[in-house]
């Protein structure tokens, strides 16, 4: 993009054409789960192709529209699909929509993908909420020219998911009963799956789930002074000593399945900022 911040501003003067309001949170929803977007009092669904500068979307199981509306008495914005680096994107193309998200105004960022599970105590279909996270895209979305209306150049990322919001995130879990998990996502290009020994190479740096997105989107909300949750569904186990070949179906059907328990922690969490409303969404340190 030649000028990322008139794409920007091209694109969010076209959203708000069609939907006035400010939201407070901006809503990813990954591989399987874009039906919690129907929870959304919808006011506004506009699919990525008419939204300027955005790409589409052509992975299974993402819709590929924004819908705007209203959940637990915010104003929100939920991406039903996102990008990945896998289809051609660049990191900046991949990210658009989440600078769009911080255009019109919104200052939290919850981001949910489907993942495969490293750590043996985990099991398919659990939730697991993201503290950390390691990067093995080959790219990052800041490399470029550089322009402070849209962030620091070199923002910390000691903490880059909201602390507050993950003990949160985890007592709904606890309150709901179900198994909910806190860990390191990897995020890896794909879009082939990984051997026995990437499998041993990645839980060994670390990582509890692996995964091709949610970095990039991440990394730009912090930039932008947002505060990020992230959610991982289990969809299949990557134990290299009992690796069973992995079927997109299943995945998406497991998905599908655990997807109840990533809407319960959603709409918490957004009662728990509804709660807060009326007083400045800070980033915990």
């Amino acid at each position: 993009m030649v000028d990322l911040i008139a794409c920007i501003q091209e694109a969010t003067a076209h959203v708000r054409r069609h939907w006035p309001k400010q939201p407070e949170v901006g809503i990813i929803l990954g591989t399987g789960l874009g039906s919690t977007a129907q929870e959304i009092q919808r006011e506004a669904v506009l699919p990525y192709e008419t939204i300027p500068h955005f790409p589409r979307s052509t992975v299974i199981g993402h819709s590929g529209q924004l819908v705007c509306g209203c959940l637990q008495g915010l104003p929100v914005v939920a991406m039903e699909g996102r990008f990945h680096a896998y289809e051609g994107y660049s990191f900046q193309q991949i990210t658009f929509p989440v600078r769009v998200m911080k255009a019109l105004g919104a200052r939290v960022l919850i981001v949910s993908n489907a993942g495969g599970g490293l750590n043996p105590q985990f099991r398919q279909g659990d939730i697991m909420v993201i503290e950390d996270h390691i990067n093995l895209l080959p790219g990052n979305p800041l490399v470029g020219p550089h322009d402070d209306r849209l962030g620091p150049r070199f923002p910390d990322m000691s903490a880059p998911y909201d602390r507050e919001l993950i003990e949160v995130a985890l007592a709904i879990a606890r309150r709901e009963d179900f198994v909910a998990h806190k860990g390191v996502y990897v995020a890896v290009l794909g879009p082939n799956l990984e051997t026995r020994a990437e499998y041993r190479f990645l839980r060994l740096i670390g990582a509890d789930v692996v995964g091709m997105s949610t970095v990039p989107e991440v990394i730009v909300a912090v930039q932008s002074g947002m505060r990020v949750l992230g959610l991982s569904v289990v969809t299949d186990m990557c134990l290299p000593d009992a690796l069973k070949p992995a079927v997109i179906e299943e995945i998406l059907q497991t998905a599908h399945q655990a997807e109840p328990k990533l809407r319960k922690i959603v709409l918490g969490v957004l009662a728990h900022l509804a709660a807060q409303h009326g007083s400045p969404f800070q980033p915990t340190a």
